[in-house]
């Protein structure tokens, strides 16, 4: 956290699209719509974007999961609230933290919370939820999940989710599956990148948890200082990436994280960070 920033709270707050849970050093974010198949509306965006702030300022908070209540994971954007029909129903008091409500915000707060963010898929994922699972570190989803981004039958172009799609998927496979519409399988998802893993569904919590605990054992503040330096150099020029890289080893090196490391190395010993 910033001298200058606000330190977020979620005492008071009255969470109308999310369920969020603290374990530990893993923040699991619930999305809670499903008799909207967890479709995103302004409510969601908000309430993601404050979580997700929140996540990245709590020291003690290590590892993100991110999920869905229901058979679906996220239909993406809500088409109601888009035509201007938002849904009625309780009203969320969660502070707006970004002046934009669009819901590309979410997969910028992801992509730079510089902290381990897994996507548990556990049922089908649309258009919009493609900003979550591509700008997660990882994804591992239920083995009967497809995925698809269906914006083109409905007119639409999907824009804002290209931008992590094709940092993940092969360029023409990618573009044929927004062109087209097109629905493929968990199967198919792992083999172009979408997804880490597909699992059978029975075995789909045993297998993020374990993930998320062995994320959560390892040096935080030399996680977020890597995620962070492979975020900025990722569209660099080679030799400007190197020179960044150059100054971000040796404030590795002198850090917390590194210096209890090796020792603990040297003394044989599991290390202990802060």
């Amino acid at each position: 956290m910033t001298k200058n920033e606000t330190k977020l709270s979620l005492d008071g707050l009255t969470f109308t699209t999310l369920e969020l849970k603290q374990s530990d050093h893993v923040f699991t974010i619930t999305l809670n719509r499903p008799e909207r198949k967890n479709a995103i509306n302004a409510e969601m965006t908000t309430e993601l974007v404050y979580a997700l702030d929140y996540a990245k300022q709590m020291r003690e908070i290590r590892v993100v999961i991110i999920t869905g209540k229901g058979d679906i994971f996220c239909a993406g954007g809500d088409l109601r609230y888009m035509s201007g029909n938002p849904d009625g129903g309780p009203i969320s008091n969660v502070p707006k933290r970004d002046e934009s409500n669009s819901a590309d915000v979410i997969s910028l707060r992801i992509r730079y919370l510089n902290k381990p963010v897994i996507c548990k898929v556990q049922g089908p994922a649309l258009a919009g939820a493609l900003l979550m699972i591509c700008n997660s570190t990882h994804a591992i989803a239920a083995d009967h999940a497809h995925f698809s981004a269906p914006e083109i039958k409905r007119g639409i172009w999907p824009m804002m989710v290209m931008a992590g799609l094709f940092r993940v998927m092969p360029k023409r496979v990618a573009l044929d599956f927004i062109m087209r519409g097109m629905k493929i399988s968990a199967q198919q998802a792992v083999q172009w990148g979408l997804l880490n893993q597909a699992v059978s569904s029975e075995n789909l919590d045993s297998t993020v948890d374990s993930l998320a605990q062995e994320l959560a054992s390892l040096a935080p503040s030399s996680m977020q200082l890597g995620l962070a330096a492979y975020n900025k150099q990722e569209d660099m020029e080679f030799d400007d990436a190197i020179e960044h890289l150059r100054t971000q080893i040796t404030l590795c090196l002198e850090s917390a994280d590194a210096k209890e490391g090796i020792a603990a190395f040297l003394e044989k010993r599991q290390p202990e960070w802060d």
